[in-house]
């Protein structure tokens, strides 16, 4: 079956899109503290539905092109990148110098996975 993408736009397009969907699921009732955590646990599975819908196709269509470990690492610079947005915009938190250092570091990580070393 042809892709309407290559491997690599699709992959990281449907882990964006995972990600956003378990960054909610998460982190986005800390803005509802009244609701019971039961409410919250249920909330954020159905939510964390949408999530595995999009990160094991993900997965699936990635693999062979990227390592499992170069998945993993995509996967995680997507979620730290996600989670700076939703941090900041949706829960008002703003990144410290701190949170940028370590961020960069582990870009730094990245960097050392995607590298062909000869």
């Amino acid at each position: 079956m042809a892709l309407p993408f290559s491997v690599p736009v699709l992959t990281i397009g449907l882990l964006l899109m995972s990600n956003i969907f378990m960054t909610f699921a998460w982190y986005g009732h800390l803005k509802f503290k009244e609701t019971s955590i039961i409410a919250v646990i249920f909330i954020s599975w159905g939510i964390a539905f949408f999530e595995y819908t999009l990160m094991v196709p993900a997965n699936r269509i990635g693999h062979g092109h990227f390592s499992a470990a170069e998945l993993k690492t995509i996967q995680e610079v997507i979620t730290l990148s996600v989670f700076a947005v939703f941090s900041v915009f949706y829960l008002k938190e703003p990144l410290s110098w701190n949170h940028l250092v370590g961020f960069a570091f582990i870009g730094l990580g990245a960097f050392f996975i995607f590298h062909k070393w000869a």
